[in-house]
């Protein structure tokens, strides 16, 4: 049976673990046999993440991620290896069991007027998603408020579609917002914090199944702005 499709985009399954780094080095070793680096990637298969996440005064995002809810939404605007150049609006929704993602581009001037809160040009917008952000910064107040620094390492095995990914060296701006300043003051979160995701569609491999057992392993909800907000 086909995954629902919510505006367009096609849910995901999404199973996130937190490892250490040993953990992901042995994972590491047995995963590069049977899947891929991504190509986008550098030589070492990483590249470089930089987002800010919205959020309003009643840490509305973070409550309904830390409590489990079966519907939110989580927005936030992300670039890659510090380039400015590309940036892009991403809606992260998450209904029942499945993941949702949707984006759309963004210019640096535009997240700069986002940030300062002039806004109105956004309600008459013909991105979709910029309308649909507007709408939600003016109904729940949110705003960017946390830059979220980390690495990725990526791995693909086609069937499936899945994307095993690793995320360390995360941290945090605490509560400052300027994304597309190179030398904002980041705070290292715990060092040896490794997140896990795992992402595919109706179909998940045995083979990748068992590549990734790893006794006495938390699963749960994690996500780079909890561990992030953790730290103030």
């Amino acid at each position: 049976m086909s995954l629902i499709n919510q505006n367009g985009s096609k849910g995901r399954r999404e199973l996130k673990h937190e490892l250490t780094k040993m953990d992901c080095h042995l994972l590491r070793n047995k995963l590069k046999h049977v899947m891929r680096l991504d190509p986008h990637a550098d030589a070492d298969g990483k590249y470089f993440i930089r987002s800010v996440y919205f959020d309003n005064f009643d840490n509305k995002v973070l409550t309904q991620k830390k409590e489990g809810f079966f519907e939110r939404d989580k927005y936030r605007i992300r670039l890659y290896n510090y380039n400015s150049d590309i940036i892009h609006l991403e809606k992260k929704s998450k209904r029942d069991n499945l993941t949702y993602k949707e984006k759309c581009p963004v210019t640096a001037q535009e997240y700069e007027s986002i940030r300062y809160g002039a806004i109105d040009w956004m309600k008459d917008d013909a991105r979709k998603l910029i309308q649909e952000l507007y709408v939600h910064m003016k109904l729940y107040k949110l705003t960017p408020l946390t830059v979220v620094d980390y690495e990725r390492e990526v791995y693909i095995y086609e069937h499936g579609n899945v994307r095993v990914t690793f995320d360390s060296e995360i941290k945090t701006s605490f509560r400052n917002n300027d994304l597309l300043n190179p030398d904002l003051p980041m705070v290292e979160t715990d060092s040896d914090i490794v997140i896990l995701e795992v992402k595919f569609d109706e179909y998940f491999p045995d083979v990748i199944r068992r590549l990734l057992q790893l006794d006495n392993r938390r699963r749960g909800t994690y996500s780079k702005y909890q561990v992030s907000r953790m730290y103030g």
